[in-house]
């Protein structure tokens, strides 16, 4: 039996290998970005082989810093972004055209749409989500009607549709294994929450083919086995979880009334709700936290589309700072009064107020507003959108009185403490913040375990 189980952390702006020893130690890592594309205002896309490469890149990075081979790998868990939408060849394995990311908003008319007619109710009753450019029906179907041939190759079963854990899958596999877990799915806008199935219904609402779906199985389970020649070796694939889901596991948010908040791109706030789902009154989501022996765990979720990508933007797109661990000394320096505030609603509003077509804003510019300002205002953005969804779970009889938190945002300790202040919620944060690829370590573990 291997020692080591290795996570593949594959996000929205970069992918990570991670190899842990049994005893949640890091023993090894490696991280690579990839390029974001933007053709069109609103449109976000991923090349998906890009992603695939940079995986691969990865664990094989990995694996030359330590001096043992995969054979004593236990099991390689993946956690991924999610909602971000890719369509493949299934005799190649090659993606037939960009991913679209989580992020993209170009199917908001038709997300409206289903709002005007009233569709938002069903799917609300069985996904537990809205009717949002967010999720992956729309972008589905997006691909099927705007890629030429694609609708037709679809139905004849040519291609396969996963979100980004199915497509690493795919090709970890060769091809063996077309699945996803039942978290991934629950992010579909496809899938029945409560009977945990594909809906037949939704399905033909979206107008998708049924033969394009992956298996729906457990977060812990038997994924198949890599292809030795792509590591040396086989390695047991033993789970799939989404990455906010990831996190609220490696989080210890067992018990219901659990949560975490995990910020990077976005800024994604979950609670533990227990082996029922409960609906929100606020327009939080209703997802699958995840499913273990056939088990479901539940949660109620807010969305924040922009967090880190605020200082990213800073730092890249305005050229303000040369690195994002700057702002915090910027906001240390900054007058609490400074009257400056940023709207990051560069890809539109997530939670609670889902509305695709807003975009950023800056108020309370004056003539002494200089860069610092203009950073600790990107900071704040996010504590301030954090409240948002808190006082939306309060609204819903939820309110969290601590607050795990993770992602690279999470090593500033300004940011933090705003956060509290500006809460009142007992602020937690972990020794070793990698808590996404930690829940997809633990995930994977228990399925290499054969719990």
């Amino acid at each position: 039996m291997g020692a080591y189980i290795l996570a593949i952390d594959q996000g929205t702006t970069s992918s990570r290998a991670i190899l842990f020893d049994l005893q949640g130690q890091v023993v090894a890592l490696a991280q690579q970005a990839f390029k974001q594309h933007f053709p069109a205002d609103g449109w976000v896309e991923h090349d998906a082989e890009e992603i695939w490469q940079s995986c691969l890149s990865c664990v094989r990075e990995v694996l030359t810093k330590v001096s043992f081979g995969a054979d004593q790998i236990l099991s390689l868990g993946i956690t991924n972004q999610r909602e971000t939408t890719v369509l493949w060849d299934r005799a190649t394995g090659e993606p037939v055209c960009p991913a679209i990311v989580w992020q993209d908003r170009r199917t908001a008319e038709q997300c409206r749409e289903l709002q005007a007619t009233g569709y938002e109710t069903l799917i609300s009753q069985r996904t537990g989500l809205l009717a949002d450019p967010y999720f992956c029906a729309t972008k589905l179907q997006w691909m099927l009607d705007n890629v030429p041939g694609a609708r037709e190759r679809a139905e004849k079963g040519e291609l396969a549709f996963g979100t980004v854990d199915s497509f690493l899958l795919w090709r970890l596999t060769g091809g063996a294994i077309h699945a996803t877990d039942a978290s991934n799915a629950s992010r579909t806008l496809l899938f029945d929450i409560h009977r945990q199935c594909w809906d037949e219904e939704l399905l033909q609402l979206f107008r998708i083919p049924r033969k394009l779906l992956p298996e729906v199985k457990d977060s812990a389970d038997d994924y198949g086995r890599t292809l030795p020649e792509l590591f040396g070796g086989e390695i047991r694939i033993g789970a799939l979880i989404g990455d906010q889901q990831a996190a609220l596991v490696g989080q210890a948010c067992f018990e219901p009334g659990m949560a975490k908040s995990t910020y990077g791109t976005g800024c994604f706030l979950m609670l533990n709700s227990g082996h029922e789902p409960l609906q929100s009154d606020h327009r939080l989501l209703t997802t699958v936290a995840y499913r273990i022996n056939g088990e479901v765990c539940y949660a109620l979720e807010g969305s924040i589309f922009i967090a880190g990508a605020a200082i990213q933007w800073l730092r890249d797109g305005l050229h303000l700072i040369e690195r994002a661990s700057q702002s915090e000394q910027l906001a240390q320096q900054t007058d609490e009064a400074h009257g400056v505030y940023l709207v990051p609603a560069f890809t539109g509003l997530g939670a609670p107020y889902w509305d695709p077509d807003a975009r950023g804003a800056l108020f309370g510019l004056t003539r002494d507003t200089g860069i610092a300002e203009l950073v600790t205002a990107g900071l704040e953005a996010v504590c301030y959108q954090s409240c948002d969804l808190l006082q939306a779970m309060k609204g819903d009889g939820l309110r969290p009185q601590q607050l795990k938190v993770d992602g690279g945002m999470a090593a500033n300790n300004w940011l933090l403490q705003r956060l509290a202040d500006l809460s009142g919620c007992e602020v937690l944060r972990p020794q070793v913040i990698e808590t996404t690829a930690w829940g997809g370590c633990i995930t994977g573990g228990v399925a290499g375990r054969g719990i």
